[in-house]
């Protein structure tokens, strides 16, 4: 608790001192400020409408771009000539902007789906790297005694690799959903799909709403945070679960 509740007094406190000392809400709002206009949205369906689309988008993209990158990562692992094709292309999604991709693809696609896409293509390097790293963690010697038992190859992926890799599997999707999060909501304060947290935000810059501004960016933090604790409470609920069965 003390690692958590310090670093908030801090900052919040700095927050609070700078604001006081530029002394202008409209160009700095006190986190009081931001916290009552906050609850504010917090109880119209604007709010809540815009949010739950936002994270239907996101989770749709990166849910998408993890399973293609752990199948694309799976295949190249498998057969050599999938990963001369396939590695360059995950190297120039990982080096290319963002802003970048969302142009590009906002000449192709409608506003509401280039959210999508962006966090799909933000989740596939990062799953790709955690898969490899999770097959390159196999341990050699059960794999041998797997060919020597003539496992099947399903039985050698359930035994051998899933164990060896579900750790980082897991670290990588928590890692891809965040970069997809952060991804998708800029898509969105570019594009300006209707019910966006992201347009919000655009709109709220645009007007000079200044603590609204604050307000959808606190709120953007918060749900990632909560949005990332609750995958972890499901993920050890899972894993615990799994150890208690094979007991």
């Amino acid at each position: 608790m003390k690692k958590v509740v310090l670093p908030l007094v801090v900052w919040l406190g700095l927050w609070w001192a700078l604001a006081v000392c530029v002394g202008q809400p409209l160009l700095l709002p006190t986190p009081w400020q931001t916290a009552a206009r906050l609850g504010q949205l917090a109880v119209t369906a604007e709010f809540w409408t815009s949010s739950l689309t936002t994270l239907g988008r996101v989770f749709l993209g990166g849910g998408s771009g993890i399973v293609i990158g752990v199948a694309a990562a799976a295949l190249g692992a498998r057969f050599d000539w999938c990963a001369a094709v396939l590695s360059p292309a995950v190297k120039v999604i990982r080096a290319t902007p963002v802003a970048s991709f969302i142009i590009l693809i906002w000449l192709w696609a409608s506003a509401a789906w280039v959210p999508v896409v962006i966090a799909a293509l933000m989740a596939v390097p990062i799953a790709w790297s955690s898969t490899l790293q999770g097959l390159g963690e196999a341990d050699p010697q059960l794999v041998e005694l797997a060919a020597v038992y003539r496992f099947s190859r399903w039985k050698t992926v359930r035994l051998v690799y899933l164990p060896a890799m579900k750790n980082a599997v897991a670290a990588g999707c928590r890692s891809a959903l965040g970069f997809a999060w952060k991804a998708g909501v800029a898509a969105e304060a570019l594009c300006r799909p209707r019910r966006a947290m992201g347009t919000a935000i655009w709109n709220a810059k645009t007007y000079l709403e200044t603590a609204d501004l604050f307000a959808w960016t606190a709120a953007v933090v918060l749900l990632s945070i909560a949005v990332e604790k609750l995958l972890w409470v499901v993920w050890r609920t899972a894993e615990g679960r799994g150890r208690r069965g094979a007991a």
